[in-house]
């Protein structure tokens, strides 16, 4: 019998942000995930200290899925980050470095939790109005019929992700060619309500990346052996096709949705391989052109096809069944009984290719909602990262399309927020109090720590010792390099501002930024001319930056209004 162990109390620690492990550990998890931010965020490298796996990445989806985190308020706060990236894709970072500045900021304020908790809430609403709102001055529209806004904006998030080792060439490269797998997955004519078709990312590894192209379609991976078996098929009308979910391979135990009925003294093998190739029979004649099975199809079978010219294909993998799904039109067939004829699809054509040291069956569709999207990169580690940026700028564009906005990026947005905010409290704030019970005073401590976890995100974006100033008119970041600080004329240094739409040309005056200057009200309303003129923006995804603002300050609620951890130690 098993020695009996009395239950461990649990363990009740009230007040636990006032800890100094809690502190500690909220401040290491700023210090890395503000030092993975931006174009030159530090890359981190995540491994079990055992070997395996070694993750090389700046992006906040790769990081928090490898960080191992056990203090319960770290958790609320890496899964709030890692659920908003789930659904955006895009801003984790940004969310992370805001809630962490926002729960270190309002801790030195000694106000109520309370109090805290509303003002936040009013400041954050305030922030997604504003942003919504037709006179903001750092949201411009997406105009599909233009690529322009769009390359921008996906040439951004390549940028971002410093992992990628891309040169500008291959940026642009890479960036056309997602623009271009996203918009094949727009169907022709589409009217009303939309269904996106899906890109899927094929990898070329130890390949140059500006080899690296879009088809439309679904490449199939196969041995040059069995692409040399296949019989060509020569037909002016499209290829019906039949797609099988269940096992083929006369495996007894995986008969699929149906049943094999054997008679007495006869062997079960025989009997399943009748029933495969009595369905082998029904698909000749059925005119079918095409069997593509996700699992494995029994020699034989696969022979009696051959032989009536009809080209079969085994080993799919569940990962291509919905696009196949999707593209074909087939109903996948899991049983071997009767099929019905409305299970069968299409396809506009078949062919093979050869990229690199690979051999694909490539299925050109009927209408190309479907494309693969062949990603090379120079080596393994490079390639995860890349492919992930991709996934998140098609996520990215696909949010777009949906509400087609954009926000100024490379700090711009969050900048010109904080001077809002600060005009807007300093000058109308009876209209952010209304019918609240806390004081004027307590609305401006709190917006000052807003504002502050605002430019301390901007803050992040420069690793190497610079300055960042922010301009009186537009509310703009601008950069300035280390050893620049001491020269008066800021216009003699300053190019560009952070998002790349005003230049130093202009009559500006700067100021550092954090520093102490009396609130402004920045330019609203941007434009159109001035977006127009514009080649080389940086932006943001609007939907995703709304999500990471609002899912940032519920988190930081949330931690601030814990007065009690309770662990079961058992």
């Amino acid at each position: 019998m098993s020695r009996l162990e009395a239950k461990k109390p649990s363990l009740c620690k009230s007040e636990p942000l006032t800890t100094e492990r809690v502190r500690t550990t909220l401040s290491v998890l700023k210090r890395i995930v503000t030092s993975c931010y931006g174009p030159s965020g530090r890359l981190k490298q995540l491994h079990n200290g055992f070997g395996g796996y070694v993750c090389t990445t700046s992006q906040s989806s790769a990081l928090l899925s490898h960080l191992l985190v056990t203090h319960p308020i770290l958790k609320i706060l890496t899964t709030s980050v890692q659920n908003h990236v789930s659904s955006f894709s895009d801003c984790g970072l940004f969310t992370a470095i805001l809630c962490c500045n926002l729960i270190e900021n309002v801790q030195r304020l000694g106000l109520t939790p309370t109090t805290v908790i509303r003002l936040n809430k009013h400041l954050v609403s305030l922030c997604i109005s504003y942003l919504k709102s037709e006179t903001c001055g750092c949201r411009i529209p997406v105009d599909f019929s233009s690529t322009q806004i769009l390359l921008c904006l996906v040439r951004s998030i390549l940028t971002s992700k410093p992992a990628c080792m891309l040169t500008r060439k291959e940026t642009e490269h890479v960036s056309a060619l997602i623009l271009r797998a996203f918009l094949l997955t727009i169907p022709g004519n589409a009217e009303g309500h939309i269904i996106l078709g899906k890109s899927l990312i094929v990898p070329l590894k130890d390949q140059r990346v500006i080899d690296s192209t879009v088809l439309p379609g679904i490449l199939i991976e196969m041995a040059e052996v069995q692409l040399m078996r296949l019989l060509p098929i020569k037909k002016s009308t499209a290829l019906k096709v039949a797609l099988f979910c269940t096992t083929l391979s006369g495996d007894i135990s995986d008969t699929g949705e149906g049943t094999v009925v054997v008679s007495y003294g006869i062997s079960l093998e025989n009997a399943v391989l009748d029933q495969l190739l009595n369905l082998g029979r029904q698909l000749v004649s059925d005119h079918v052109d095409l069997v593509l099975c996700q699992k494995v199809i029994h020699p034989s079978l696969k022979q009696f096809l051959n032989m009536h010219r009809v080209i079969a294909i085994d080993r799919i993998g569940v990962t291509l069944m919905e696009p196949l799904t999707k593209m074909t039109g087939t109903q996948p067939i899991g049983s071997l009984g009767s099929i019905s004829p409305n299970s069968y699809g299409s396809v506009k054509d078949v062919c093979t290719v050869k990229f690199g040291s690979k051999h694909f069956f490539h299925l050109i569709p009927n209408e190309a909602t479907i494309c693969s999207l062949l990603l090379c990169s120079r080596n393994d580690t490079t390639w995860d990262e890349l492919k992930l940026t991709c996934q998140t700028a098609l996520h990215v564009l696909q949010l777009t399309l949906k509400e087609p906005w954009a926000l100024l990026g490379g700090g711009c947005t969050e900048t010109h927020l904080a001077a809002y905010i600060r005009h807007k409290t300093h000058n109308d704030p009876e209209s952010i109090l209304k019918d609240d019970e806390c004081t004027q005073t307590e609305l401006h401590l709190i917006a000052e720590a807003f504002c502050s976890a605002l430019e301390s995100v901007v803050g992040s974006l420069e690793h190497d010792g610079g300055e960042i100033l922010t301009d009186m008119k537009y509310g703009h970041l601008w950069s300035v390099q280390a050893d620049s600080t001491c020269v008066a004329n800021w216009q003699d240094l300053l190019s560009q501002c952070g998002c790349g739409l005003y230049n130093s040309q202009e009559e500006l005056s700067w100021s550092f930024l954090r520093s102490t200057h009396h609130p402004f009200v920045p330019q609203t309303c941007l434009p159109h001319e001035a977006v127009g003129s514009a080649s080389n923006l940086t932006l943001d995804c609007l939907t995703a930056k709304l999500s990471g603002l609002q899912v940032a300050v519920e988190t930081a609620n949330l931690i601030l209004d814990l007065s009690y951890v309770i662990e079961d130690k058992n």
